[in-house]
Parts: structure tokens; sequence; C-alpha cells
């Protein structure tokens, strides 16, 4: 079993100023196996990139990128900042970059033409549900990835991301049912309604869903990540042990 630790889950940390590299010998003592790095909490990319992948490589910790970005652009273009994204995450050294679908229902042209410069067979690229009407759907996830894999791109996966299914009204259960073939990462985290609103939990124990019994539907040979804030390494220790003993590991 492979688990992954977020920074969403240090947010209080880098609000704080804390840099990404610096979280990696905080992400090897409590127990992960790798760090899932925010582009959204970099501050100079130049700098922070290269000491990501030099600290985690001396830690022998997994580097997975999560990008808050879409593949496809309103008019159905391909984003012409993929390659970029790329070239970050191979400075870092990643395994997974993870994006938004977006507009895929809009384009209009060859897939694999359209993918052809990006380092594929190194890195695996991978689609979120998101919070959005547009890329947080079965059916957008659904139809995008067999039309990927129908052209060639065989390589492309979803994470399955727990809690972004109460923010679209999705039924989690049945998502993860239809897309558990396709799915070759998991995030997890749960999620409350407090007066009314909908909110992250910091314990996967307490919110609207029972993820043991979801993790019966999805594949247990993918890796998992806890993505949400937490208060403390002790906390975050326990989380993953309650993580582990369920998975059996």
């Amino acid at each position: 079993m492979t688990v992954i630790l977020n920074t969403w889950i240090y947010e209080a940390d880098v609000k704080q100023g804390t840099k990404q590299a610096d979280l990696i010998d905080r992400v090897a003592a409590v127990g992960a196996d790798g760090i899932e790095v925010r582009r959204e909490y970099f501050t100079d990319l130049d700098t922070e990139l290269a000491a990501v992948g030099e600290k985690a490589k001396a830690a022998s910790l997994i580097v997975n990128y999560s990008v808050p970005d879409e593949l496809f652009l309103e008019d159905g273009s391909v984003n012409p900042k993929l390659p970029d994204y790329f070239k970050e995450g191979q400075t870092m050294g990643i395994q997974k970059i993870k994006f938004n679908t977006g507009h895929f229902d809009r384009f209009e042209g060859d897939l694999a033409a359209a993918f052809s410069d990006l380092p594929l067979d190194e890195i695996e690229l991978n689609v979120e549900n998101d919070q959005t009407p547009v890329s947080g759907t079965v059916e957008a996830i659904s139809t995008f990835l067999t039309a990927a894999h129908k052209a060639g791109l065989t390589s492309l996966g979803y994470v399955y991301d727990l809690g972004n299914w109460a923010f679209t009204h999705g039924d989690a259960t049945a998502s993860a049912e239809a897309l558990a073939d396709v799915t070759h990462y998991i995030h997890l985290k749960n999620t409350a309604s407090v007066d009314g609103q909908l909110e992250t939990t910091d314990d996967l124990d307490t919110g609207l869903y029972d993820w043991r019994a979801l993790l019966k539907v999805l594949p247990s040979d993918v890796p998992f990540a806890l993505e949400f804030p937490m208060a403390s390494d002790d906390q975050i220790k326990a989380q993953l042990a309650l993580l582990r003993a369920e998975v059996g590991v």
C-alpha cells in the first residue's frame, strides 16, 4: 500500500510561509510514502521545484503534482501551458500529475496528436472529479478517458476524490462503481454539512461518507492520498494508521 500526503494537510504552515520543500522531512517522519505538492502553494518556482526534487530524492519519497488547471480550455482547445507543467514535474521527479478535464466536450481534433509532445511515458497524467459541473461528473471523466484510451493514450487515468462528490451532488458510490476500472489514484477526505454549508473535515470518520464501504468498490492496488488540513503530526500519524488498518497493511 502506498500512501501520499497532499500538502493541503499543512495549509496552516504554508500560510505562515513554510515552503513545500520544507515539509518533505515531516512527511517522511510520519511514515508516508510520498508527497503531493500543490502548484498554487509555490511562490518561487525557479528555486522551489528543484528543492522539492532534491529533498524528496534524499528522503526516498514519491512526488506527485496537483495542478489547478484544465486540460481543455473554454473553447475546447488544449491548454498551451501543459508542456510547462510537465517540465515543472520533471524538475521535481514526479510520478503523477493531476488536472481537471475542462471543456473536452468542445474539443475537435486528434487527441493523440494534441498530447504527442507530453512525456506520458515518464509521467502519468490523471484527471480528477473537481467541484465544478464541467469536470466533476462521471460523464465528463468517462467520456474523456474513453476517447483518450481509444486514441492510444492508455496510460491516462482518473483520481477518485471522495469529498468532492458532495459539492457536485454526485453519488459517491455509483461514481466509484462507474469509474473503478480507470481509477489510478484515490484521494481521501470527508465532507460534512455545517450550518447548511459543506466543509471538509479533519478526520476520515467524520462526515457524510462511509469511506470504508467505498474502498470495497474501488481498486486496492493503487496509491492513496490523504488530502485535508490537519493540526499536528500526531493527528496525521493517527489518520495514516486508520487508513492502513482498514486496508490491512
